[in-house]
């Protein structure tokens, strides 16, 4: 059985792309290990089909982080055997592209955003350059590239010269849970409406600061904020601040199946990035596939794949800017509106299409040829 191993930077929990990948490499016939790290707040791991490895390391943010990890991260790929590496993302490509060099085996590489363009980095020039030049030494020796949406895939090709094969993040198909928990067991008000957001990169500029701004103008409605990021301290000082605590519900990481609950019950899910940088604007948040899922409209903001995908399956309300007027607007819009009911059919429709068991399909044409 050939062994593969596949590598991330974060603790494996709420990472379902990956996750997939590995169920679906395990399927095919694929001796298959997955390698991340631990950190002190991480949640317990879930029972999987396949091995897992979970680094802990003396850092946890900043340099010595980065270069413990990329350490760590080379000695067990070396020390162990493998057929085939698959690294996700740039900050596992270059201890996997030494090994991969060193013991003459195949690199598959997965890149789930535009890494040298995320917020952090653009806002530290000197640190986006150093992993400007890492990609620029790396990518063009790839041969097998995965990537998450078209939009990013063309800028790849733009640069590189290279165009990545796309897989979309979306579920796996699966009938909506009839035998969900109820609003009383999630802690949740009984009446009124819920407006969703969730998601493990709730950050800063991704619209959570104008949503719960847009609380203060409605009525009736509930917001629950699932998942964790970087903007979620703020968030809960805004709350504070606006005296919106019993209307703003923060749940925190939650393991997949209860996410899938929260999900289930919500009337409105939403997904708000604004274009402030390449990776936003070229974004397709894997939650607007988890709302269509559940058969939850969608409301989203005016970048190019999400609103391909609200608009060509007519799921929800896409709306021009993020503001907290637009916002609450748009809710106010999407609750009111005669196609309420027909977005909800459409989106349970869509599922079906919209879905792992789709795009799988362009991963199992690359990986055969390694059996």
């Amino acid at each position: 059985m050939k062994k593969v191993t596949v590598s991330v930077i974060n603790d494996l929990v709420t990472d379902q792309r990956v996750h997939k990948v590995c169920e679906t490499l395990t399927v095919m016939g694929f001796d298959v290990t997955l390698v991340g790290r631990k950190q002190a707040k991480s949640l317990p791991l879930a029972e999987r089909k396949y091995r897992t490895k979970r680094m802990k390391l003396l850092f946890e943010k900043g340099v010595l982080f980065y270069t413990f990890f990329q350490l760590r991260l080379f000695l067990y790929l070396l020390f162990n055997k493998q057929d085939l590496l698959v690294s996700n993302d740039l900050d596992t490509l270059w201890p996997n592209s030494i090994i991969s060099r060193w013991k003459k085996i195949p690199l598959v590489y997965d890149s789930h955003e535009i890494f040298t363009e995320v917020p952090e980095l653009v806002s530290r020039p000197s640190k986006q350059n150093i992993w400007r030049k890492l990609e620029a030494r790396l990518f063009p020796k790839l041969r097998y590239v995965f990537t998450v949406n078209d939009s990013i895939a063309t800028w790849f090709e733009k640069r590189y010269g290279i165009r990545p094969l796309v897989v979309r993040n979306m579920p796996r198909f699966s009938k909506p849970n009839l035998d969900t928990l109820t609003r009383e067991q999630l802690n949740l008000p009984s009446q009124g409406k819920i407006v969703l957001l969730q998601g493990a990169g709730i950050n800063i500029d991704r619209g959570a600061e104008e949503l719960v701004d847009a609380m203060s103008l409605l009525e009736n409605v509930t917001l629950v904020i699932v998942g964790s990021g970087d903007v979620i301290p703020l968030l809960k000082l805004r709350v504070q601040e606006k005296q919106l605590e019993s209307r703003v519900v923060f749940t925190g990481k939650v393991p997949h199946e209860k996410l899938r609950a929260y999900t289930a019950i919500a009337d409105l899910g939403v997904t708000l990035d604004k274009p402030t940088n390449i990776n936003y604007k070229f974004s397709l948040p894997n939650k607007i596939f988890d709302y269509i899922h559940a058969g939850v409209p969608v409301l989203a903001s005016e970048l190019p794949e999400v609103a391909a995908i609200v608009r060509n399956y007519q799921v929800g309300i896409v709306i021009s800017s993020v503001t907290p007027e637009a916002v609450a607007n748009g809710i106010r819009e999407a609750f009111a509106s005669p196609e309420y009911e027909t977005w909800k059919a459409n989106a349970l429709k869509a599922a079906s299409t919209l879905c792992w068991e789709t795009e799988e399909k362009v991963l199992k044409e690359v990986y055969s040829q390694f059996l």
